[in-house]
């Protein structure tokens, strides 16, 4: 942790910001007719008008030194730990100020990489793994689509196998990070229709795919989002779009089964980056309400600010021991046969709610104890509120999760 903390702070300056840069083409991420812009923008520079730029020095910053492989094999140039230490690591970038947008710039390298570390061959390991690790590729995650939302079971894009055992994928995905600059995808495409398959789970197939997106098959459009906007969300076309037969990983569909070493281990990531988004903000608010004085004494001195302070200190906490009580239990999985994959996932999307749920109480109540200012972008609490949305709503809904506990835990009947 040390070691990481140096690393974050010699390379401050790679940290997620805004810079200018050329105006959007004036499409909606939703439609394929022009946005009509109601502002008139002339007169306003590019810097005024709030472009975003992906922080490509903080990942190669990161990449130099090894990061990016915290919870990959040391045969392959990883650093073999699990991730228990990965979600420290997510959890020490977001802490450190730079928040979601930070933690997004890698967050895909790390977690969407265990299904290709556990299932992938040797031929498919070796191409790819090491160059993620060096920094060279970029991945990103290419599960949810439009249609289907968080019923992963009906996703329709569809990757039809040819003569040649290649594939040809159309469909579409959306809030896909990092589209804009990934070399990959880990992609999730149905394989069999729905209706033909044995099981609901089975007919979905992975595969590690280029992403060229000069191929007028693909199409990347850039979704505007409220915040983290540093790191690129898209929503991904593809018209058959061709991909190799050697992309796929395991077996033929078996996709949905593998995929969910990918998506334990995110909650835990996400868990972890709530965290420190959690605690960036109760920091700061502690700052501010030590050296705020009203009625000639610290605001922090009234109960009615230093009460709910602790409280959130102490949700925080807790949601810290369930996160990282989750994140071991999934790396123990991998070598104890008696831990079951049914109690990983309770664990890990139980530490996701409750992190979220901690950060947002922490950003909150950072805003509203730097009253007036906390509304002001100089004091950054008004940025962590905003992106502290995101694992409230990505990857997995509060709603589902407690559904999921409900189901699987207290066997109540299924509601959805």
């Amino acid at each position: 942790m040390a070691t990481f903390i140096k690393v974050a702070a010699r390379s401050a300056r790679c940290l997620p910001r805004i810079t200018p840069r050329s105006t959007a083409s004036g499409k909606n991420a939703f439609s394929t007719s022009a946005r009509r812009q109601l502002m008139a923008t002339a007169g306003f520079t590019e810097s005024q008008l709030m472009t975003e730029e992906y922080p490509s020095e903080f990942h190669a910053a990161l990449a130099q030194d090894g990061w990016l492989g915290i919870a990959l094999p040391e045969a392959l140039g990883g650093a073999g730990l699990g991730i228990s230490d990965a979600t420290m690591m997510m959890q020490t970038i977001a802490e450190s100020g730079a928040g979601m947008a930070g933690a997004q710039s890698i967050h895909a390298n790390v977690y969407a990489t265990q299904p290709l570390a556990k299932f992938g061959t040797q031929e498919q390991l070796e191409q790819t793994i090491p160059n993620i690790i060096a920094g060279k590729l970029r991945v990103c995650f290419g599960v949810t689509e439009p249609n289907a939302g968080l019923d992963t079971l009906r996703l329709e894009t569809f990757a039809k196998k040819q003569d040649d055992y290649s594939y040809s994928v159309s469909g579409q995905k959306i809030w896909i990070t990092c589209a804009q600059i990934a070399d990959k995808m880990m992609l999730l495409a149905r394989t069999t229709p729905r209706e033909e398959a044995k099981k609901p789970s089975e007919g979905l197939s992975l595969f590690c795919i280029d992403l060229s997106r000069y191929d007028h098959r693909l199409k990347v459009s850039k979704i505007k989002k409220m915040g983290g906007r540093a790191v690129d969300a898209n929503e991904v076309f593809f018209e058959n779009y061709p991909i190799s037969g050697d992309s796929l990983i395991g077996k033929e569909g078996q996709g949905f089964k593998i995929i969910l070493h990918g998506m334990n281990a995110e909650r835990c990531l996400l868990a972890g980056e709530a965290l420190g988004l959690g605690y960036a903000a109760l920091g700061k608010a502690a700052e501010y309400a030590r050296e705020r004085v009203v009625f000639q004494r610290p605001i922090g001195q009234n109960q009615g600010i230093a009460h709910p302070l602790a409280d959130v200190y102490m949700r925080l906490e807790a949601a810290k021991h369930a996160t990282y009580h989750a994140a071991r239990l999934y790396d123990a999985s991998k070598t104890d046969g008696s831990i079951r994959q049914e109690e990983v996932g309770v664990a890990c999307n139980s530490a996701k709610y409750l992190a979220a749920e901690a950060a947002f109480a922490a950003c909150e109540r950072a805003v509203l104890t730097h009253g007036g200012m906390g509304y002001a972008v100089e004091y950054d609490v008004e940025r962590y509120f905003r992106e502290c949305l995101v694992p409230r709503i990505a990857p997995v809904s509060r709603e589902m999760i407690l559904n999921y506990i409900s189901e699987k835990v207290l066997e109540l009947p299924r509601s959805y």
